[in-house]
C-alpha cells in the first residue's frame, strides 16, 4: 500500500448518507483497502481480491 494515503481514491456507498459511520475501500495494484471514515488516518485492511468478492458475495445472502 501506498505510504501516502491520502493519494488512493476512497469511495465509499452512494447510500451511506452523510453521518459519518461508513466503511471507504480503495483500490490498491491487486488488492483492496477497507478503513473507517470516522478515523481516516486510523488502521487500515487490505484484502486481495478473491477475499473481497468472497465478502461482498457473502453480503449478498
Amino acid at each position: 500500500m501506498p505510504a501516502d494515503r491520502a493519494s488512493l481514491n476512497w469511495r465509499k456507498s452512494s447510500r451511506s448518507g452523510n453521518n459519518g459511520a461508513c466503511v471507504e475501500v480503495a483500490f490498491v495494484g491487486d488488492g483492496v483497502a477497507a478503513r473507517d471514515s470516522k478515523e481516516p488516518d486510523g488502521p487500515v485492511l487490505v484484502f486481495d481480491r478473491a477475499r473481497w468478492a468472497a465478502f461482498l458475495a457473502r453480503l449478498s445472502c
